[in-house]
């Protein structure tokens, strides 16, 4: 994680970093802790403003960059993660990708989303963590839980769950947004 605070000029006059871990639970499998990646963009942030001399408060935007293919569930509630982060590079549901593509629908999901079905994209980790993580597919029925890419999760946190937004940038990653309309697609939901 990392935070950088600019001046009116552009100028870099904070710097906060700090890593957190890679899991790799299986062979091809990538994950990492959701609440790391919080806690060390809030430190990250946090010391960024302190080297930059201000306070929180005088700071007029933020924008947040992320691996956009990163998928995280988490509680609507509480805004626990209900399992690890799955990373973009994790490989994991090539299968079911597989099964897609010989269902006939990458087709469709091509012409909606102009991706290929990969597990590259969030939407099949969206449906492992539903499908393996127990009463995880229930709950999100019944609404208790929000899905969202890592800026998602980030800007959940920092308004208290005030704010489940993204960017179209990182909507489109998603197989899940139609990016002839725009909007998220039923279908592909």
């Amino acid at each position: 994680s990392r935070a950088i605070v600019f001046d009116d000029r552009q100028k870099i006059v904070g710097l906060g970093k700090m890593e957190f871990t890679q899991h790799f639970p299986r062979d091809g499998w990538v994950e990492h802790v959701p609440e790391e990646i919080w806690a060390t963009a809030l430190w990250s942030a946090k010391t960024a403003i302190k080297r930059a001399g201000i306070k929180a408060s005088e700071i007029a935007a933020i924008g947040i960059t992320n691996q956009r293919e990163t998928t995280i569930v988490w509680d609507r509630k509480t805004g626990k993660a209900i399992h690890n982060a799955i990373v973009w590079q994790d490989r994991r549901t090539l299968k079911l990708c597989e099964k897609l593509k010989q269902a006939g629908h990458e087709k469709l999901v091509s012409k909606k989303t102009g991706l290929l079905l990969d597990p590259y994209f969030s939407a099949t980790k969206l449906a492992w963590i539903l499908d393996n993580v127990p009463g995880a597919r229930k709950r999100a029925e019944k609404g208790e839980l929000a899905f969202g890419t890592v800026d998602c999760y980030l800007i959940w946190r920092l308004t208290g769950g005030r704010s489940h937004a993204t960017d179209i940038s990182n909507a489109c990653r998603t197989l899940l947004l139609n990016i002839k309309t725009g909007d998220w697609d039923d279908e592909l939901l």
